[in-house]
């Protein structure tokens, strides 16, 4: 039997945002550094965005909710929890991944790289913009 958090997941994935399809495109199948994400990953009572297991990343998408005053407490809420567990959380707004996507992957990857235990042994950067 299948849980409701798990239909919950698989229906975010289903109706994703544009922005999070468009930044799932760039991260998906090892795209970025060679590390493995995933999307509307559970963490504790939590769904996220993408989450990068390796580094104990989270990426998050935010649309205008977010900028509620009830988007940002709960924002608030699930960022003490998740990094109480160990995790590191990145933000990026919906227009930025659709409107300077080239930033964002130039963001990420600097982030990223801070946070691989051997930054030595990966790609440049420049062969994987290349790629996209």
């Amino acid at each position: 039997m299948v849980s409701v958090k798990t239909k919950l997941r698989r229906e975010l994935r289903h109706n994703s945002t544009p922005a999070e399809k468009v930044f799932w495109a760039m991260v998906c199948d090892r795209k970025v550094l060679g590390l493995k994400f995933r999307r509307q990953h559970s963490i504790g009572p939590y769904i996220v965005d993408f989450s990068c297991p390796a580094l104990k990343l989270i990426v998050e998408i935010d649309g205008d909710s977010h900028a509620t005053v009830q988007g940002i407490e709960s924002d608030k809420t699930r960022t003490v929890y998740l990094e109480w567990q160990g995790y590191k959380i990145i933000r990026y707004a919906n227009s930025d991944v659709l409107n300077n996507l080239d930033g964002v992957f130039q963001d990420l990857t600097t982030k990223l790289e801070k946070l691989r235990p051997n930054p030595t042994s990966s790609p440049s950067l420049s062969s994987l913009q290349e790629e996209r």
